[in-house]
């Protein structure tokens, strides 16, 4: 199923290059379940998130060093929490694709993560947005920017998106570094309203993309 023609918006306002939680990938009564796995990296599983990922949610929400940039942005409570999964998994029936519940090919019943792709508005920018938490078990291998890689694949080569963006927190160095090794560039601001504080709008256009050579993910190192 396709992205329309229109720039990716990819939000990290609040994601530093981890994301997380565990949970078994064979779930039969899951409101995905005849989903095929969504997609497989050098290192990683992506597949759709299900029901059954919601305690692993919650508890990464919970994680004060997974929310350190990203507070305002996080859902509180678990029914916050059950909204947004709720939201991504019907992302996922209307539009074969959206945020994947990611683990290891070595662990692929622990999950390690969430992130990807999905139809969002942020700041008055409509768009395909980026999204990813991982677990700090996870931080520093440089598995953030390889999924990153993997959805940026699928966005330019696959479904000829002309641009990829990302807005971050500019105290977020963490994540700000991740995005320039993907190939992202500064370009401006984003505004999230009275009381808080501007975004960096970083850009990937489809020529860039082109013209770059794509190695493994480079590690960023983050401390908590």
């Amino acid at each position: 199923m396709g992205f329309p023609s229109r720039p990716v918006v990819a939000t990290l306002l609040g994601f530093v290059p981890t994301v997380c939680r565990f949970m078994v990938l064979n779930e039969p009564r899951d409101s995905v379940t005849a989903q095929p796995v969504a997609g497989l990296t050098h290192r990683l599983v992506l597949r759709p998130p299900r029901d059954s990922d919601l305690d692993t949610m919650v508890a990464l929400y919970a994680d004060p060093a997974v929310t350190r940039f990203c507070v305002a942005a996080t859902p509180q409570g678990r029914d916050a929490t059950r909204a947004q999964l709720q939201a991504w998994i019907s992302h996922w029936q209307a539009h074969g694709f959206g945020h994947w519940a990611i683990a290891e090919r070595e662990r692929p019943d622990t999950l390690i993560g969430f992130g990807g792709l999905m139809h969002r508005s942020v700041a008055g920018h409509d768009g395909l947005f980026l999204y990813y938490r991982f677990t700090p078990q996870a931080w520093g291998r440089g598995l953030a920017s390889e999924m990153a890689l993997h959805a940026f694949g699928q966005a330019f080569d696959q479904r000829h998106e002309p641009a990829v963006a990302a807005a971050v927190l500019p105290s977020n160095a963490p994540t700000r570094k991740t995005l320039e090794g993907l190939g992202m560039r500064p370009k401006g601001t984003l505004s999230d309203g009275p009381g808080n504080a501007a975004s960096l709008l970083y850009e990937l256009t489809a020529e860039r993309w082109a013209a770059l050579p794509h190695p493994a993910p480079a590690v960023v190192a983050f401390a908590a």
